[in-house]
């Protein structure tokens, strides 16, 4: 019990305390050591009392604590439970304090709260110690942290035996920060945070918190505003509109995919074959009487995991999965940087989904946000009230075409944050690469500004140095930590040296998506065949830079929305001549020196624009033409795993040679890929236009027998059944170059490929790298 009446707090301590004005509430709060004088009179050699006294420190173990609304205070002893003393109300705001009686030395210890309606025990999270690591936090404000989110955010951990989380964030400039949440009835008086000056980290460890509990961030900045936010570190969060931060799990998932990392490391994607299907989860399909629902994980693995490797194709990219308010988004306005949607499920299936690619062999790929953050209050914007983690001043600050903000590349915490979550993805979900969302709007200050909108750079140059060197620096420590994975660009701009390494000056990515291939082809698509013939150079320009990066050639779902509709629907002409110029696109496509990309839905001819509000139209597989443009996918990707020639040199000039690029009387395009071996190639020839050729003359490169591999006018396709019969023989006549040429039938819309004989056995090999009967340990 309590030894003497319970001292007071100082004059204004009170109040100090619930204004956010007191500056260490870890010197008030919690259990210390007291010392006081105290005299004691000595005596004299004959035993009597003499008339000195010696002052002697009395020291006393002192509890104070402040809990609103309490009307008793017990301390109790945390290894046993005994009462050690009661505590006393020192004033009506709910500061309570005493002394614990003979003992001198700190203990831990709880406290039993009595309140008006219940009684609850609490750990008492001022007695501990700070857990913040001092190397990590210097790390953290130079920019090279690479798992800040182990330091900031809420995380488990062990301090002093006792279990629970510790709570930490960045907010240097704010007067008071706490956590608040449903384990403390959200009340910003009872867990003040403690503040770090000399790297402006605030944090607190508080035991007795479960997993998923709700909480914030309530900062008080230092105009005297009250502010509430979400962690930026959050590894969970609740929907929209409460957003609140989720405490994490405590459980570690075993994965399975160890051999899948292994086989990882060793290859040279460069040289690998790349195709890719492109998915918005909440709209591949859905589930439901109505469609409303979406699917989990496990129906994601059970799903959409057969149906990719069955297509063929070698990588799936997720559209971003951090956690975004707005559906409409598409995940591209991401608040929780660090949280998978709660759409799907939690942390625990995303990684099982993973896990459930790489054991099919499929990689996969995250689109990853790093160019702009949105508005919502509860976000990174003036978090702490002032400009943390953008420009202060929106002509640095501010994109003007998304009504979102730009991060301050130059701020070594902000670097720190990008770094880490990039990590993060790669290092906690195994993810396979990152491709980094509008990559141009980084590397430009004027980028969709006018004149007077924005500011030149210290060498007076539109070009962000800021950005560019984040990048630099990303893509270096990213490729050393992670080997094997790939990082992707979508820059829509001529930049120089996009996937070039840094030490050549280039930024240092895998991979770019070719948007000049893109939005060429796209319009010559649209294009009635009658006037295909005047703009021929819209198919051939794309091979005068094909070869001077590393390029991805991208159909993705950016090329489907805003109106401007499905890829069927940008083909002219009726039903059966836009499958069969859809066919002959492919094929173009597929032939064309670059890796592939193709948003969900194009492989089976969706009619309608695709809606994130919606699933695909699965039902028009029922009819002929879908199934067939389907099938024709499948056969290309098939195809293009099989054959070397179409991946393994993708940048090399003289693996690629035209046969005629010439031929814009009849839209016909011809060509060839080399591969390594001696004599490997293949021939494409794709007709856009609906006239069958007869009799029409190709180059050869060899004397022998060719073998139609491929032909997308088979009426296994959907087509006319115009075509060769499966064989073509080499005549003795010079033709384009080549010491032998053929005669051919070219059908209408269509595409053709051709390989020796000796090597087309080999078109039918698929590239299985794993199988469901493999177990990675």
């Amino acid at each position: 019990m309590m030894t003497q009446n319970a001292p007071h707090f100082h004059h204004g301590d009170d109040m100090a305390l619930l204004n956010g004005e007191y500056f260490d509430v870890f010197s008030l709060l919690g259990m210390h050591i007291q010392e006081s004088p105290k005299d004691t009179p000595t005596k004299s050699t004959k035993g009597k009392q003499a008339e000195t006294k010696v002052t002697q420190v009395k020291k006393q173990l002192l509890v104070r604590c402040l809990l609103p609304g309490a009307l008793n205070v017990d301390v109790l002893s945390l290894s046993d439970g005994r009462k050690l003393a009661s505590l006393e109300r020192v004033n009506e705001t709910g500061l309570f304090a005493g002394v614990i009686g003979r003992r001198v030395k700190p203990f831990l210890y709880k406290l039993r709260v009595e309140y008006p309606l219940s009684v609850e025990e609490i750990i008492d999270p001022y007695q501990f110690p700070s857990l913040l690591n001092q190397d990590d936090a210097y790390l953290f404000a130079e920019g090279r942290l690479e798992q800040a989110y182990h330091l900031l955010g809420a995380n488990w951990q062990q301090n002093q035996g006792v279990e629970g989380v510790n709570f930490c964030v960045w907010a240097p400039n704010a007067r008071r920060v706490s956590v608040v949440g449903d384990f403390n009835h959200w009340d910003g008086t009872r867990h003040v945070m403690r503040q770090h000056l000399a790297n402006g980290i605030w944090e607190i460890f508080i035991p007795d918190v479960n997993e998923q509990a709700h909480y914030k961030f309530e900062l008080i900045s230092e105009h005297g505003e009250c502010i509430e936010k979400s962690d930026p570190y959050a590894k969970a969060m609740q929907a929209a509109p409460g957003n609140a931060s989720l405490v994490p799990l405590k459980n570690n998932y075993n994965w399975k995919d160890k051999q899948w990392l292994e086989y990882r490391k060793t290859q040279q994607w460069h040289h690998q074959p790349i195709s890719t299907y492109e998915v918005h989860l909440a709209s591949w399909r859905r589930k439901g009487d109505e469609g409303e629902q979406f699917l989990n994980y496990q129906d994601l693995i059970e799903q959409l995991i057969p149906y990719v490797k069955e297509m063929g194709f070698t990588h799936l990219q997720l559209m971003p999965i951090s956690e975004y308010p707005f559906d409409g988004s598409w995940g591209y306005q991401p608040v929780g940087l660090y949280a998978p949607s709660h759409r799907f499920g939690d942390a625990t299936g995303l990684k099982a989904f993973i896990d459930a690619c790489h054991k099919a062999g499929l990689a996969v790929v995250l689109d990853w946000v790093a160019a702009h953050f949105p508005k919502d209050p509860h976000g990174l914007i003036q978090f702490d009230g002032t400009s943390l983690y953008e420009h202060q001043d929106p002509r640095r600050g501010e994109h003007p075409d998304w009504d979102t903000l730009i991060y301050n590349y130059g701020r070594g915490e902000v670097q720190s944050y990008l770094l880490s979550n990039a990590c993060y993805w790669l290092d906690e979900f195994h993810f396979d690469g990152l491709r980094i969302d509008a990559v141009s709007s980084m590397l430009y200050l004027d980028y969709s500004r006018e004149p007077g909108q924005w500011l030149p750079n210290v060498e007076g140059g539109r070009e962000n140095l800021e950005a560019i060197s984040f990048l630099q620096s990303l893509n270096q420590r990213l490729y050393q930590a992670f080997p094997g994975i790939v990082m992707i660009a979508e820059e829509s701009t001529a930049w120089p040296g996009v996937t070039k390494r840094v030490d050549e000056s280039g930024l240092g990515f895998g991979f770019k998506w070719n948007m000049g291939w893109m939005n060429d082809s796209l319009r010559y698509l649209g294009r009635d065949p009658i006037h295909r013939s005047h703009h021929h150079n819209e198919l051939t320009f794309s091979l005068m830079y094909c070869f001077s990066e590393q390029f991805i050639l991208s159909l993705s779902h950016d090329e489907v929305v805003h109106g401007k509709g499905s890829l069927l629907h940008k083909v002219p002409g009726d039903d059966w001549q836009k499958f069969a110029c859809l066919r002959a696109y492919f094929g173009f496509m597929w032939g064309h020196p670059g890796k592939k990309l193709l948003f969900m839905g194009n492989e089976f001819g969706q009619r309608d624009e695709w809606s994130h509000e919606r699933s695909l139209d699965w039902h028009l597989l029922q009819y002929a033409p879908h199934q067939g443009l389907q099938a024709w996918v499948k056969d290309l990707n098939h195809l293009y795993l099989s054959q070397p020639s179409l991946y393994c040199q993708d940048t090399r000039a003289d693996k690629f040679q035209w046969l005629d690029c010439d031929n814009h009387q009849a839209s016909v395009f011809s060509f060839i890929r080399y591969g390594e071996a001696e004599g490997e190639h293949l021939i494409f020839i794709v007709n856009m236009t609906p006239e069958v050729h007869h009799g029409f003359r190709i180059g050869l490169p060899q004397g022998c027998e060719y073998r139609e591999l491929l032909n997308s006018d088979s009426e296994h396709y959907g087509g006319s059944g115009q075509g060769n019969a499966g064989v073509i023989f080499a005549e003795d006549t010079p033709y384009q170059n080549m010491t032998n040429s053929g005669q051919i039938t070219v059908p209408p819309l269509g595409c053709l490929v051709l390989s020796p004989s000796h090597l087309a056995s080999n078109s039918a090999i698929g590239l299985e790298l794993f199988g469901e009967s493999d177990e990675a340990n």
